[in-house]
């Protein structure tokens, strides 16, 4: 998809918009869709600030169910090709899409191992990552009490969105 500028964004109609934003949140197009309705934005650190906002604004339960619609890295949906487009380039830029079968195995048990901890995948901005950090990552994190843990995915959600609206509005991501 070819960069935009603000003006652009803000043209958008609802259907456009959330057929543009609607994985900034992966799979989440109910947060473009509430997002669309706060136009105008006056720049992408204001549309970036809409989306954090609704997700900051979720009870608990809502905020678990976005990190819900995670995939597990290097997991089921990537060798079924069921990943979105956004993960699978997040993911194959990590490393994680040429993993070998002992490498897979592993982050399938610390993955299924994080799951049973907390309730939802293990989420990281892969592409602030590579293949060889990611197991360890995941296995740190998973000594972390829940609480912790839950705002720690979360801002790697907000990591992940950050990146996501850069690619779209042609802008260098801001270091994170």
């Amino acid at each position: 998809m070819q960069a935009m500028d603000i003006e652009k964004v803000n043209s958008m109609d609802f259907g456009e918009f959330v057929d543009v934003f609607g994985n900034v949140i992966e799979r989440c197009p109910l947060i473009a869709a509430a997002v669309w309705s706060q136009r105008p934005f006056s720049n992408l650190e204001d549309l970036e600030k809409h989306f954090f906002d609704f997700i900051d604004a979720l009870p608990q339960s809502g905020r678990e169910g976005i990190l819900r619609c995670h995939p597990d890295l290097a997991g089921r949906e990537l060798q079924q090709g069921t990943l979105s487009a956004e993960s699978r380039r997040e993911q194959s830029g990590a490393g994680l899409t040429s993993l070998d079968a002992d490498e897979r195995l592993r982050l399938a048990e610390l993955n299924a191992q994080y799951r049973a901890r907390f309730g939802f995948p293990f989420v990281l901005a892969a592409r602030r990552s590579h293949r060889a950090a990611v197991p360890r990552e995941l296995a740190r994190r998973l000594r972390c009490p829940p609480a912790q843990e839950l705002r720690t995915a979360l801002a790697e959600v907000k990591k992940i969105g950050h990146l996501r609206l850069a690619d779209l509005l042609g802008a260098p991501p801001a270091r994170l």
